[in-house]
Protein backbone atom coordinates (compact mmCIF):
# COMPACT_ATOMS: atom_id res chain seq x y z
CA UNK A 1 0.00 0.00 0.00
CA UNK A 2 1.50 3.40 -0.65
CA UNK A 3 -0.05 6.87 -0.43
CA UNK A 4 0.62 8.55 -3.54
CA UNK A 5 3.05 11.13 -1.86
CA UNK A 6 6.27 11.07 -4.11
CA UNK A 7 9.19 10.61 -2.17
CA UNK A 8 12.00 11.30 -4.85
CA UNK A 9 12.29 11.44 -8.24
CA UNK A 10 14.94 8.36 -9.25
CA UNK A 11 16.96 8.08 -12.50
CA UNK A 12 17.33 4.64 -14.64
CA UNK A 13 21.01 4.11 -14.57
CA UNK A 14 20.89 0.28 -16.51
CA UNK A 15 18.32 -1.24 -18.04
CA UNK A 16 18.22 -4.61 -19.49
CA UNK A 17 15.68 -6.19 -21.47
CA UNK A 18 15.64 -10.01 -21.79
CA UNK A 19 14.17 -10.88 -25.24
CA UNK A 20 13.59 -14.00 -24.57
CA UNK A 21 11.32 -13.51 -21.54
CA UNK A 22 10.12 -10.53 -22.27
CA UNK A 23 10.48 -8.65 -19.19
CA UNK A 24 13.12 -6.18 -18.11
CA UNK A 25 15.67 -5.65 -15.31
CA UNK A 26 15.88 -2.06 -14.27
CA UNK A 27 18.32 -0.33 -11.65
CA UNK A 28 17.71 2.95 -10.57
CA UNK A 29 19.64 5.59 -9.03
CA UNK A 30 18.21 7.88 -6.40
CA UNK A 31 19.99 11.24 -5.80
CA UNK A 32 22.58 11.55 -3.49
CA UNK A 33 21.82 12.20 0.14
CA UNK A 34 18.42 10.49 -0.40
CA UNK A 35 17.28 8.34 2.91
CA UNK A 36 14.65 6.08 0.45
CA UNK A 37 16.65 3.11 0.95
CA UNK A 38 17.90 3.73 4.59
CA UNK A 39 16.17 0.98 5.45
CA UNK A 40 15.34 -1.31 2.48
CA UNK A 41 15.34 -4.41 2.83
CA UNK A 42 15.63 -7.33 -0.44
CA UNK A 43 11.76 -8.13 -0.95
CA UNK A 44 10.97 -4.54 -0.15
CA UNK A 45 8.17 -2.67 -1.97
CA UNK A 46 8.70 0.56 -3.79
CA UNK A 47 6.10 2.40 -6.35
CA UNK A 48 8.04 2.86 -9.59
CA UNK A 49 5.86 5.35 -11.49
CA UNK A 50 3.33 4.17 -9.72
CA UNK A 51 3.84 0.34 -10.15
CA UNK A 52 4.49 -1.80 -7.44
CA UNK A 53 7.69 -3.47 -7.67
CA UNK A 54 9.75 -5.75 -5.54
CA UNK A 55 13.42 -4.62 -4.77
CA UNK A 56 16.03 -7.36 -5.70
CA UNK A 57 18.95 -5.70 -4.68
CA UNK A 58 20.61 -2.37 -3.35
CA UNK A 59 23.15 -0.30 -2.61
CA UNK A 60 23.26 3.09 -0.77
CA UNK A 61 22.34 5.02 -3.82
CA UNK A 62 20.98 2.78 -6.13
CA UNK A 63 18.31 -0.71 -6.45
CA UNK A 64 17.20 -2.83 -9.21
CA UNK A 65 13.81 -4.07 -9.80
CA UNK A 66 12.65 -6.72 -12.28
CA UNK A 67 9.55 -5.58 -14.52
CA UNK A 68 7.29 -8.71 -15.63
CA UNK A 69 6.20 -8.64 -19.08
CA UNK A 70 2.59 -8.04 -17.73
CA UNK A 71 3.75 -4.93 -16.36
CA UNK A 72 5.29 -4.34 -19.50
CA UNK A 73 2.48 -4.57 -21.98
CA UNK A 74 -0.17 -2.28 -19.04
CA UNK A 75 2.02 0.20 -17.82
CA UNK A 76 4.14 2.95 -19.28
CA UNK A 77 7.37 0.96 -17.64
CA UNK A 78 7.84 -0.62 -21.24
CA UNK A 79 8.75 2.72 -22.57
CA UNK A 80 11.48 3.97 -20.20
CA UNK A 81 15.29 4.20 -21.49
CA UNK A 82 18.60 4.77 -19.61
CA UNK A 83 18.37 8.19 -18.02
CA UNK A 84 14.63 8.14 -17.83
CA UNK A 85 13.51 9.49 -14.71
CA UNK A 86 10.73 7.87 -12.28
CA UNK A 87 8.15 8.66 -9.68
CA UNK A 88 9.48 6.87 -6.08
CA UNK A 89 7.45 5.99 -3.20
CA UNK A 90 8.35 3.36 -0.46
CA UNK A 91 5.27 1.14 1.12
CA UNK A 92 3.55 2.81 3.46
CA UNK A 93 3.97 1.62 7.25
CA UNK A 94 1.40 1.12 9.67
CA UNK A 95 2.32 3.96 11.91
CA UNK A 96 2.54 6.49 8.92
CA UNK A 97 0.23 9.51 8.35
CA UNK A 98 -1.68 8.96 5.36
CA UNK A 99 -0.94 12.14 2.93
CA UNK A 100 -2.48 10.87 0.47
CA UNK A 101 -4.88 8.51 -0.32
CA UNK A 102 -4.63 4.82 -0.21
CA UNK A 103 -2.83 3.55 -3.51
CA UNK A 104 -2.13 -0.43 -4.36
CA UNK A 105 0.31 0.01 -6.72
CA UNK A 106 -1.23 -1.90 -9.45
CA UNK A 107 -2.19 0.43 -12.37
CA UNK A 108 -5.28 0.05 -13.85
CA UNK A 109 -4.17 1.48 -17.72
CA UNK A 110 -2.28 4.24 -19.02
CA UNK A 111 -3.69 7.81 -20.34
CA UNK A 112 -2.39 10.00 -23.36
CA UNK A 113 -2.16 13.42 -22.05
CA UNK A 114 -4.01 15.47 -24.56
CA UNK A 115 -2.79 19.10 -23.36
CA UNK A 116 -1.35 21.13 -20.69
CA UNK A 117 -2.31 24.75 -19.88
CA UNK A 118 -1.02 26.86 -17.62
CA UNK A 119 -3.25 28.39 -15.02
CA UNK A 120 -1.10 31.23 -13.01
CA UNK A 121 1.43 29.69 -11.97
CA UNK A 122 -0.18 26.16 -11.87
CA UNK A 123 -0.49 23.71 -14.84
CA UNK A 124 -3.77 22.56 -16.04
CA UNK A 125 -3.42 18.89 -17.23
CA UNK A 126 -6.20 17.00 -19.43
CA UNK A 127 -5.67 13.35 -19.86
CA UNK A 128 -7.99 10.67 -21.79
CA UNK A 129 -7.49 6.99 -20.78
CA UNK A 130 -6.21 4.24 -23.23
CA UNK A 131 -9.10 2.21 -22.08
CA UNK A 132 -12.32 4.45 -21.83
CA UNK A 133 -14.55 2.21 -19.31
CA UNK A 134 -12.33 3.66 -16.21
CA UNK A 135 -13.80 6.66 -16.85
CA UNK A 136 -16.65 5.59 -14.94
CA UNK A 137 -14.64 5.70 -11.58
CA UNK A 138 -13.27 9.15 -11.85
CA UNK A 139 -15.55 11.73 -10.37
CA UNK A 140 -14.91 15.58 -9.52
CA UNK A 141 -13.12 16.62 -6.68
CA UNK A 142 -12.17 12.03 -6.50
CA UNK A 143 -8.49 10.97 -5.72
CA UNK A 144 -6.47 9.56 -8.52
CA UNK A 145 -2.70 8.63 -8.87
CA UNK A 146 -1.49 9.48 -11.82
CA UNK A 147 2.24 8.07 -12.05
CA UNK A 148 1.95 7.27 -8.60
CA UNK A 149 1.08 10.79 -7.80
CA UNK A 150 -1.90 11.25 -5.62
CA UNK A 151 -4.16 13.83 -7.22
CA UNK A 152 -7.28 15.46 -7.41
CA UNK A 153 -9.57 15.63 -10.19
CA UNK A 154 -10.40 19.06 -10.65
CA UNK A 155 -13.45 18.65 -14.38
CA UNK A 156 -14.38 15.32 -15.74
CA UNK A 157 -16.34 15.33 -19.54
CA UNK A 158 -17.75 12.11 -19.82
CA UNK A 159 -19.26 12.31 -23.92
CA UNK A 160 -15.76 13.50 -24.80
CA UNK A 161 -14.08 10.88 -22.46
CA UNK A 162 -11.20 13.31 -20.48
CA UNK A 163 -10.91 14.41 -17.01
CA UNK A 164 -8.29 17.17 -15.86
CA UNK A 165 -5.90 17.82 -12.78
CA UNK A 166 -4.39 21.25 -11.41
CA UNK A 167 -0.18 20.71 -10.66
CA UNK A 168 0.40 23.11 -7.88
CA UNK A 169 3.96 24.86 -8.30
CA UNK A 170 5.08 22.43 -5.38
CA UNK A 171 4.54 19.07 -6.98
CA UNK A 172 5.61 20.48 -10.39
CA UNK A 173 9.33 20.53 -8.54
CA UNK A 174 8.74 17.31 -7.11
CA UNK A 175 7.01 14.60 -9.58
CA UNK A 176 8.06 13.36 -13.17
CA UNK A 177 4.50 14.78 -14.71
CA UNK A 178 5.58 18.46 -14.89
CA UNK A 179 8.28 17.48 -17.57
CA UNK A 180 5.64 15.73 -19.88
CA UNK A 181 3.43 17.40 -22.45
CA UNK A 182 1.23 16.83 -24.61
CA UNK A 183 0.95 13.00 -26.01
CA UNK A 184 2.75 11.82 -23.71
CA UNK A 185 1.85 8.14 -21.72
CA UNK A 186 1.40 8.42 -17.73
CA UNK A 187 0.32 5.25 -15.23
CA UNK A 188 -3.43 5.73 -14.42
CA UNK A 189 -5.08 3.80 -10.70
CA UNK A 190 -8.12 4.76 -10.31
CA UNK A 191 -9.56 5.06 -6.43
CA UNK A 192 -10.15 1.38 -5.49
CA UNK A 193 -12.88 2.41 -3.47
CA UNK A 194 -14.71 3.32 -6.40
CA UNK A 195 -14.28 -0.43 -7.49
CA UNK A 196 -15.22 -2.17 -4.37
CA UNK A 197 -18.53 0.84 -4.34
CA UNK A 198 -19.34 -0.48 -8.04
CA UNK A 199 -18.79 -4.22 -6.96
CA UNK A 200 -21.29 -4.08 -3.63
CA UNK A 201 -23.73 -2.52 -5.84
CA UNK A 202 -23.77 -4.89 -8.79
CA UNK A 203 -24.06 -7.28 -5.79
CA UNK A 204 -27.42 -5.60 -3.86
CA UNK A 205 -28.84 -4.66 -7.74
CA UNK A 206 -28.37 -8.33 -8.79
CA UNK A 207 -25.57 -7.35 -11.29
CA UNK A 208 -22.58 -8.66 -12.32
CA UNK A 209 -20.48 -6.34 -12.21
CA UNK A 210 -20.89 -5.17 -15.67
CA UNK A 211 -24.68 -3.67 -14.65
CA UNK A 212 -22.54 -1.40 -12.05
CA UNK A 213 -22.19 0.90 -14.98
CA UNK A 214 -25.82 1.50 -15.60
CA UNK A 215 -26.81 4.08 -13.60
CA UNK A 216 -28.21 3.58 -10.14
CA UNK A 217 -31.62 5.48 -9.97
CA UNK A 218 -32.62 3.58 -13.15
CA UNK A 219 -31.90 0.35 -11.53
CA UNK A 220 -34.00 1.13 -8.88
CA UNK A 221 -36.71 2.37 -10.86
CA UNK A 222 -36.85 -1.19 -13.14
CA UNK A 223 -36.92 -2.86 -9.53
CA UNK A 224 -39.75 -0.48 -8.04
CA UNK A 225 -41.82 -0.80 -11.76
CA UNK A 226 -41.24 -4.71 -11.82
CA UNK A 227 -42.30 -5.29 -7.98
CA UNK A 228 -45.51 -2.89 -8.76
CA UNK A 229 -46.58 -4.88 -12.14
CA UNK A 230 -45.68 -7.97 -9.74
CA UNK A 231 -48.38 -7.26 -7.19
CA UNK A 232 -50.90 -6.28 -9.76
CA UNK A 233 -51.00 -9.50 -11.14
Amino acid sequence: MFTGIVEEIGVISKLVNDAATGSSVMTITIPSGSNLLTDCHEGDSIAVNGCCLTVTSFSNDTFTIGVAPETLRITNLGTLVESSRVNLERAVRADTRMGGHFVQGHVDTTADILSVTPDGNALTFRFQPKKPEFLRYIVYKGFIAIDGTSLTVTQVNDAEGWWEIMLITYSQERVVMAKKGKGDTVNIEVDMMAKYAEKSLAGILGGDGAAASIPLLEKIVERVVAKSQGAKQ
